[in-house]
């Protein structure tokens, strides 16, 4: 039996191309031809390699038009043009037909891909006319409606390693698919979803199998990138994620030297950047310490950079752990607040102790870190000053402010509270889209809030001898600006004189008009300070 993997193309606005390894599909591959050695499978990532092409914005997406207007060129940029992110239909469907498979199984990660991920069905059921399956967070999130897709004959729940070698054992042997853990399939013209159970034990699985991916496709800063997760699983119950419905509520850990094996055999085939995908990489302090340590006495001085661009939770680092990170090769930190407010915190189960995120972003700021800290715009319940107050606090800190504005992700506990997603829900379930809006603000509050944080990182950039700096003498200073620095120092300046936020296009300025001055200056005003990268304060607000 021959099985092909398939990683789609997707369509956004912008994609995240050193984030696009399909690791996932390389560990069911490792699994199957460790449990199933008579079965050959063949990843191919359709997504990263092939370039983009930029196509008309969906119906579902129009009302953006007047938020993202034109091609902005200026440092405080947004959105424009709507691309096509990967192969196209014809050449998906020509490589896979010329690997002859028995079976396609196709990744359906994010919600707001999922046609992308019905349409590469369609396409590869149509030329070769084999059984189709998908899996991923949001065939977990939503199997009636993937499952009842025409195109689709099975689909696969949670983790996906046990499920896929059962259900290929039970059609190489004609076995009953009922018995096949966490598998979807239709019966009769009923769709029958088989009861979830674990997987096979987090260290008997082996290292995922990268070996159908061209290297090549997936760099870092030019060096080749390689994805790491040493544990799966996650403890908490944030109301916005919707881990849990593809690895559960336990987290099960590697055991460290595993994972230390794993990147000597990766290093050795010429991977220099190590990205820790993890939930909880710190979750087991001790674990995480040994990685660390074990990281130090393997690759110290071999030019190895290590990333968690998934992000850590502050509360489980301290100066030890940051200091162990910092030897061992991290460089920069991404962390999570979401939201400074107390009562927005308890609302989303989020733990908040601002002295313990202060003491974090203080001490990994010391020791050099590039430290990004994420904030989400548009809660449910949450209000404006409350956001406000957020990006006034993480200003005032050496860190760069991560805005995300709120969409709903099916699956998550907060979207019990709300109906069912449509199509066109499902398809506005990205951060482009703006697409929350209730009593307490509107989108053109979220868009404003999003563009301001841009302006902040932008001064935040700036590096200067002195412990201090004035706003006005910043703008002012002219002879190190490159035209990108400059551009941003004539908006500004624009926008404090004219009350209005001007783009750069087609070598003019032109007016975003969903920018809501009454709202950007509230918040200036509540701004004592901006608390550079560097450190450095920057004072005296009015330009």
């Amino acid at each position: 039996m021959k099985v092909l993997l398939i990683q789609p193309p997707v369509c956004d606005f912008y994609e995240t191309p050193i984030r696009n390894q399909p690791i996932g599909l390389c560990s069911l591959k490792a699994a199957v031809e460790q449990f199933l050695p008579g079965v050959r499978v063949v990843v191919r990532d359709y997504r990263s390699g092939y370039g983009r092409k930029s196509i008309a914005l969906p119906e579902e997406l129009e009302h953006l038009r007047c938020y993202y207007p034109f091609p902005d060129q200026s440092p405080f940029s947004t959105f424009y043009h709507f691309y096509h992110f990967g192969a196209d239909l014809r050449f998906i469907t020509e490589d896979a037909a010329a690997r002859a498979p028995d079976i396609v199984g196709i990744s359906s990660l994010f919600s707001p891909y999922f046609k992308e991920v019905l349409q590469t069905a369609a396409a590869v059921k149509e030329r070769l006319n084999v059984p189709v399956f998908v899996g991923g967070s949001h065939a977990s999130a939503c199997p009636e409606m993937m499952l009842s897709d025409p195109n689709i004959d099975y689909l696969i729940r949670g983790e996906g390693e046990r499920p896929l070698v059962e259900l290929l054992r039970c059609l190489q042997d004609g076995g009953d698919l009922r018995a096949v853990p966490n598998l979807g399939f239709k019966y009769n013209g009923s769709l029958v979803l088989n009861p979830l159970a674990d997987n096979y034990p987090i260290d008997e699985l082996p290292a995922p199998d990268l070996s159908d991916l061209n290297p090549e496709h997936y760099l870092y800063e030019k060096k080749p990138l390689g994805f790491v997760v040493t544990s799966r699983g996650c403890p908490y119950q944030c109301s916005f994620c919707s881990v849990h419905q593809t690895f559960g509520h336990v987290c099960r850990r590697r055991n460290p030297a595993n994972v230390i094996l794993e990147i000597k055999k990766r290093y050795l085939s010429g991977v220099r950047v190590f990205d820790f995908e993890d939930d909880n990489l710190a979750g087991d302090r001790g674990a995480f310490k040994t990685l660390c340590e074990g990281l130090i006495a393997e690759f110290a001085g071999c030019g190895v950079r290590f990333t968690a661009m998934n992000g850590i939770l502050y509360r489980h680092l301290d100066r030890e752990l940051l200091s162990l990170m910092k030897t061992a090769g991290f460089q920069d930190l991404n962390i999570s607040l979401v939201s400074a407010d107390q009562h927005i915190a308890g609302s989303t189960k989020r733990t908040l102790s601002l002295n313990k995120y202060v003491e974090v972003a203080a001490a990994a700021h010391e020791l050099g870190f590039r430290v990004v800290s994420y904030q989400i715009l548009g809660l449910p319940g949450d209000a404006l000053e409350q956001m406000i107050q957020t990006l006034v606090f993480n200003t005032r800190l050496p860190v760069l402010l991560g805005a995300s504005p709120f969409y709903l992700v099916p699956g998550s506990p907060i979207s019990t509270s709300f109906p069912l997603p449509t199509s066109q829900d499902l398809v506005r379930a990205r951060l482009t889209a703006l697409g929350i809006e209730t009593e307490e603000f509107t989108r053109d509050d979220i868009y404003t809030l999003f563009v301001t944080t841009r302006i902040v990182n932008f001064l935040k950039s700036f590096k200067f001898d002195d412990v201090s700096l004035t706003l006005p003498a910043l703008l002012a200073e002219k002879k190190t600006d490159q035209s990108r620095v400059k551009l941003g120092k004539q908006i500004l300046k624009r926008l404090f004189t004219k009350q209005r936020l001007y783009g750069f296009s087609r070598a003019a300025f032109e007016e975003l008009p969903r920018f809501r001055w009454s709202l950007f200056e509230k918040f200036w005003r509540e701004l004592p300070v901006i608390c550079t990268q560097q450190g450095r304060i920057i004072h005296s607000l009015e330009p």
